[in-house]
């Protein structure tokens, strides 16, 4: 794998680092030393409610924002073993065998659903990290999420990313932000009603050496859930702008054709048209993050690749 780029805030300070072991490049901003993640509590696995000022990351501005309406589609990679037991940057602990993720805009801590549009495979996602910072990214998803959702060995994938407002509002709730609905709490006079139990796998351990006694299974949690959802074709692509007359995108449009096969394509927003200027469909993901270099260093910074 090749080597990944990390961008990590400590004592105020942004340092660079070179980690090798991941399939994609990251710049998620960690903070803190190393910590014992199979200790965490509940609070350091969610961390603290955070949204954060704007922010500038290789020349890219950020702002953050709170939003229970965010479905967007676009391509994930993950991240992992150099970020292991780390804080995140809402303070959670950074565990790359749990179902979490980063998103470089959402409030966090945040629940998403997470859909590989290429195997249909569909997971709940808890983010509580900032990140991906490489072009052409809309989140950055741990090893485990990444191995639940089929694209680890990949190393990205075309997903949607959908929030799922009512767990999410309840998840702030609880880590502590102002005006969220409280979170239900069954009265003390009510009976407790069990948590239902899943399957689990029974697994025997190796017995000791040199001894007969018999070991007893021990029950393994079992693993998350994925759902399988129908997969649908979808295109990638290169946008590079979107105008409301369509004068100015053909004029961008010939300027693009020198880079690729550049089309317009009408778009209906509320009561608005818009013309949007892409290049593709594009084949793979390397050959949109090289398309979208050449749009980059053309002039046109606020090009992104999209997924549709």
């Amino acid at each position: 794998m090749r080597t990944r780029t990390i961008l990590r805030a400590a004592h105020g300070a942004i340092v660079a680092l070179a980690l090798a072991g991941c399939a994609e490049t990251n710049l998620a901003l960690h903070m803190g030393k190393r910590l014992d993640s199979g200790s965490a509590s509940p609070s350091e696995i969610h961390g603290a409610y955070k949204i954060g000022n704007p922010y500038q990351v290789e020349g890219v501005s950020y702002t953050p924002r709170e939003d229970f309406a965010y479905d967007e589609t676009g391509i994930a990679s993950w991240y992992g073993p150099g970020f292991h037991a780390r804080r995140t940057a809402n303070g959670a602990v950074f565990d790359q065998n749990a179902v979490t993720g980063a998103h470089p805009t959402l409030q966090l801590p945040v629940k998403v659903q997470v859909t590989n549009l290429e195997n249909g495979r569909s997971i709940a996602v808890l983010v509580n990290d900032r990140g991906p910072f490489k072009r052409g990214r809309i989140m950055d998803l741990s090893r485990r999420s990444a191995q639940l959702l089929g694209f680890e060995g990949n190393g990205t994938a075309r997903v949607r990313v959908r929030v799922l407002p009512e767990e999410s509002l309840q998840l702030a709730a609880s880590a502590g932000r102002k005006g969220a609905p409280p979170v239900q709490v069954a009265a003390a006079t009510q009976q407790p009603v069990p948590m239902p139990r899943g399957e689990v796998t029974v697994a025997a351990l190796p017995p000791p050496a040199n001894s007969a006694t018999p070991v007893q299974p021990v029950a393994l949690p079992a693993p998350a859930p994925v759902a399988i959802e129908r997969v649908r074709d979808t295109g990638l692509y290169v946008q590079a702008g979107a105008f409301l007359q369509y004068d100015n995108a053909d004029r961008l449009r010939l300027r693009l054709s020198r880079i690729g096969p550049a089309a317009i394509s009408p778009v209906e927003r509320g009561a608005q048209r818009f013309f949007r200027v892409r290049i593709g469909p594009i084949a793979t993901v390397a050959e949109a993050d090289r398309a979208l270099d050449r749009v980059i260093a053309a002039g046109h910074a606020e090009a992104r690749l999209v997924v549709d």
